[in-house]
C-alpha cells in the first residue's frame, strides 16, 4: 500500500545499508562469563568433559541434528527441529544471549545442553540431548547448565520446561522443581508450564543432582581428558 506523503519531501526514496538495520534486529548482547571447562566421572566410569561449543563446530553439529530430527521417537523430532534452529539462531545472531554446552567422551559428541539469558535475574533453559544410552549423560548436561545460570551467572531463577517424558521425570520431578501460575507464566518454547528453580531451591537439590551424575564435577580438567578430547566428531550414526 502507498500514500501521498502530506507534505512536500526533498527525496522520494530512502536507502538503507544493512549493516544500520543489522543492530536493530540483534538483541543488544550483554557481558557474561563464559562456562570453565569441567569433566565428570559418570556413574558407568567414563569421562565426561564438558566445554562451550565452537563456531567451526557448527556445520558437524547441524549436519548431525538433521538425521536426529527425523527420529519419529520419544519426541527427538521436534526436539531435534528446535535445537537445529537454536544453533543456527546463536551463529545467525537471531538468539539473545546463547549458551551451549558439549558433552564429549573421547571426542564424540554424547550430550548437549543449551540456553539463553532472558535478564540479570532470569535464565531460561532451552534443551538437554544425550547421543548415547548409557552414564546418566543427561543429568550430567543438565546438570552443568543449570549450575551455569545459577552458580556464575547467579541469576535468581531457573526457568524450565519440558517437551518429553524422561526430560519431565528426570528434571522436573526428581529435583522437585515448583511452577509458575498458568497461563500467566508461560515458557517460550511451546507455551508450556514453566518449572522453575531459585536461589534456596538449588542449594537444597544440587547436592541430589551431583548424586545422580555419579561425581563432583571437577573444573581442572587434566591434559589427558583434554587431548582425548581435542578432536570433535558427530556420532558415526544415530541411536537414540
Amino acid at each position: 500500500m502507498k500514500l501521498t506523503p502530506p507534505v512536500e519531501v526533498s527525496t522520494n526514496q530512502i536507502v538503507f545499508d544493512v549493516s544500520e538495520i543489522e543492530p536493530l534486529l540483534q538483541a543488544p548482547p550483554m557481558k557474561l562469563p563464559h562456562w570453565p571447562e569441567a569433566m565428570v566421572t559418570l556413574k558407568d566410569g567414563r569421562i565426561l568433559y564438558i566445554r562451550e561449543a565452537k563456531l567451526e563446530e557448527v556445520p558437524e553439529m547441524l549436519g548431525y541434528m538433521e538425521k536426529v530430527m527425523k527420529v519419529q521417537k520419544d519426541f527427538y523430532d521436534i526436539v531435534g527441529v528446535r535445537v537445529y534452529a537454536e544453533i543456527l539462531g546463536w551463529v545467525r545472531k537471531r538468539l539473545k544471549d546463547p549458551f551451549t554446552l558439549v558433552g564429549l567422551i573421547d571426542g564424540e559428541w554424547v550430550g548437549l545442553a543449551n540456553g539463553r539469558v532472558m535478564t540479570e535475574d532470569v535464565s531460561l533453559s532451552l534443551h538437554t540431548m544425550t547421543f548415547t544410552r548409557r552414564g546418566r549423560v543427561g543429568w550430567a548436561m543438565y546438570y552443568a547448565k543449570t549450575y551455569y545460570a545459577m552458580e556464575i551467572l547467579k541469576a535468581k531463577e531457573w526457568w524450565t520446561t519440558f517437551e518429553s517424558y524422561n526430560g519431565w521425570r528426570m528434571a522436573g520431578i526428581e529435583m522437585a522443581q515448583p511452577t509458575k501460575p498458568w497461563p500467566q507464566f508461560q515458557h517460550e518454547l511451546g507455551g508450556a508450564r514453566i518449572y522453575y528453580l531459585d536461589q534456596p531451591l538449588w542449594e537444597s537439590v544440587k547436592g541430589y543432582s551431583t548424586q545422580m551424575v555419579g561425581s563432583e564435577f571437577n573444573f581442572k580438567v587434566t591434559d589427558e581428558v583434554r587431548k582425548a578430547n581435542a578432536n570433535f566428531h558427530a556420532p558415526a550414526k544415530v541411536d537414540l
